[in-house]
């Protein structure tokens, strides 16, 4: 499905309801799966939600991730400790692309038997469940956040707990604090001092214990974009966000000040304004920490008119797709001047946007809602367009509620 979206002037107040967050809902949706007690409110309803539930209930041999990056590195230890239990993990073809060698070797430090069914360090595996005995894992800290959180997860239900050691400078320590609110929201002890992790066993839970997932951070990057590139007095309300999140990319509320939009909070809804234009000067930013709002943000800073700087983006590269090579393509067809290295994006100031441009998402969820909020400053095409159910299903006509103008158009 290929979606024209029409130059449009969006509503000057709006309001928003985005369902929880996928990187909160996975880690508890795998906790889930340990302590059946645990009950979960406002649930992402992404695909890779959808798919994380599936494959946790699955009696099936082969279990099938398709794009979920997030489920395969969970799933992968989840079923590494589940003691008699033989399944074989697969996904899309850039799934089998995506390397997941790093957290294969962490979980063998642990006693975990996984064959690679194919090319060695790549999806398809196997695995074969047993029993955990091993405690004490070493691993990179500049790898992606997902190996670590995927340990954390399992640490509470192994037998001795888990400590982890990262070696070197650490990455997206965010996510990693992500997961371990989690595991204490549901009561397990844990200790995070220097680059060692330590998390305590947990046999169950005594009681029931109902968690409400906080709506999704890097869903709501996408309406900073709009405000930002809206005119001034622009108001959009977003439902059901905490003003001391555990999520990274809530730094959107320090980063989008750059440009002009203002937050607030109002019990559980977070209120964005326009309040002044941003201002020309070239921006630099280092998004280790956050990299899932980067094309985000480089597509804000074109609609500005304003050049920027964007580092720490390593991690992009092993994506549904190579996004920095992906945004240097789609902003190149619009007229902008692009240069990305291993882990940064340049942007040099516009003057114009190309109309009518048809941008390419990869199947990738976020190159689809990263541009669109373009379409408050030219009609352009987004190809592939339902690719964002991934993340955010409801997203287009979400778009449609606060005045984008969008139209089908044959593939």
């Amino acid at each position: 499905m290929d979606l024209q979206l029409l130059k449009s002037e969006i509503s000057p107040k709006s309001e928003i309801a985005i369902t929880g967050s996928k990187s909160e809902t996975n880690r508890l949706l795998l906790l889930k799966a340990l302590y059946p007690n645990l009950k979960l409110d406002n649930r992402s309803n992404s695909d890779d939600s959808v798919v994380m539930t599936s494959a946790l209930q699955s009696k099936e041999m082969i279990i099938d991730i398709h794009h979920a990056g997030t489920a395969m590195r969970f799933l992968t230890a989840f079923f590494a400790s589940q003691e008699g239990r033989e399944v074989v993990l697969t996904g899309s073809a850039r799934m089998q692309e995506r390397p997941v060698s790093i957290l294969v070797d962490a979980l063998r430090q642990l006693g975990a038997d996984i064959r690679y069914e194919k090319e060695e360090g790549y999806p398809p595996i196997r695995i074969k469940g047993k029993k955990l005995s091993q405690s004490k894992v070493n691993l990179k800290a500049n790898v992606s956040s997902q190996y670590i959180s995927a340990l954390l997860l399992i640490a509470p239900g192994l037998e001795n707990g888990l400590e982890l050691f990262l070696d070197g400078e650490l990455t997206s320590i965010p996510y990693i604090q992500m997961t371990l609110s989690v595991l204490h929201e549901i009561g397990v002890a844990t200790t995070f001092e220097g680059n060692r992790i330590t998390v305590s066993p947990k046999t169950e839970l005594a009681d029931s214990k109902a968690v409400i997932v906080e709506s999704d951070w890097s869903s709501a990057s996408y309406y900073y974009s709009i405000a930002a590139l809206a005119p001034v007095g622009t108001e959009i309300r977003l439902t059901s966000y905490k003003e001391n999140s555990f999520q990274g990319d809530s730094e959107l509320i320090t980063i989008y000040r750059h440009f002009g939009v203002e937050s607030t909070f109002e019990n559980q809804t977070v209120v964005l304004r326009k309040i002044t234009e941003a201002d020309k000067e070239s921006l630099t930013l280092d998004l280790q920490n956050t990299p899932d709002i980067a094309q985000t943000i480089a597509v804000t800073c074109f609609g500005l008119q304003r050049a920027c700087r964007l580092t720490g983006l390593h991690t992009l590269k092993i994506k549904e797709t190579d996004r920095l090579l992906a945004l240097q393509n789609e902003l190149t067809k619009l007229g902008a001047s692009v240069t990305v290295t291993d882990n940064s994006l340049t942007l040099d100031p516009s003057d114009k946007i190309n109309p009518d441009v048809a941008i390419s998402t990869y199947q990738d969820h976020r190159m689809a809602m990263a541009f669109a909020p373009l379409a408050l400053k030219t009609t352009l095409l987004i190809k592939e367009a339902e690719v964002v159910s991934k993340s955010y299903p409801g997203f287009w006509e979400d778009l449609k509620k606060i005045g984008v103008k969008i139209q089908e158009k044959d593939a």
